[in-house]
């Protein structure tokens, strides 16, 4: 299967995923980010192991040090992605949030009501714990995500997206909710940005390089900090 097929697939299933998102209740999405900090800490050793083929990779490759220690997992960092996980599972649900209620003169009530995007891309860089953290929020505001990380983290971001995957199986919701994009090629960012037909928005997470590539070449709205 060619970059474009995959990431093809990736859509149709995030769309899909993106459905029966908007209908999860607040217990069940709660459910899965508690499911999955558990298996973070339970995995300890996995995401050890698979951190450890990433800072190998990078080190052969020239990474300079600020960069591996960007890179690097140990138990702290492991523990505080589930914690985060944990603090936005204990937020208010913001969908269905209603907010500015007044009446009309006809005396209908207007108001705004917070509802999910739908499917949201989102691309960064060096540091894996972002996969956790983009999963967890992009899954409390009740959206499907497509994440796609850097290079650098490859084995990291899988093993972290298997655990999100069985943490959302568990909770009952669907595990292609959540989407790492399983390719390191390049090709994949740009069919990601101009996959329309699928996501409804993308975020660039990264430097100002990073953004700006993004945003010049994107076909979809994209919500960006021009400074990373």
């Amino acid at each position: 299967m060619d970059i474009k097929q995959y990431m093809e697939q990736v859509g149709l299933q995030a769309r899909s995923a993106s459905r029966a998102m908007v209908r999860a209740d607040t217990t069940r999405k709660n459910r899965a980010l508690e499911r999955i900090a558990d298996l973070l800490v339970q995995s300890m050793d996995l995401l050890l192991s698979e951190n450890q083929k990433d800072l190998d990779a990078g080190k052969k490759s020239g990474l300079d040090a600020a960069l591996l220690d960007r890179l690097a997992l140990d138990q702290a960092r492991v523990e505080g992605m589930a914690q985060g996980l944990r603090q936005i599972a204990a937020l208010p649900d913001p969908v269905g949030e209603m907010s500015d209620l007044n009446y009309r003169p006809s005396g209908i009530q207007v108001g705004k009501m917070r509802v999910p995007l739908g499917v949201i891309g989102i691309i960064y860089e060096s540091r894996p714990n972002v996969t956790a953290d983009a999963a967890a929020l992009c899954l409390k505001s009740g959206n499907a995500a497509i994440l796609r990380g850097g290079s650098e983290a490859f084995h990291s971001n899988q093993a972290i997206a298997g655990l999100i995957h069985q943490g959302l199986a568990d909770a009952g919701l669907p595990a292609q909710a959540v989407q790492v994009v399983e390719t390191a090629d390049r090709e994949a960012v740009g069919e990601l940005i101009t996959m329309s037909r699928y996501v409804d928005v993308i975020i660039p997470r990264g430097g100002k390089g990073l953004i700006e590539r993004i945003s010049e070449s994107a076909r979809i709205p994209v919500i960006k900090h021009l400074n990373g």
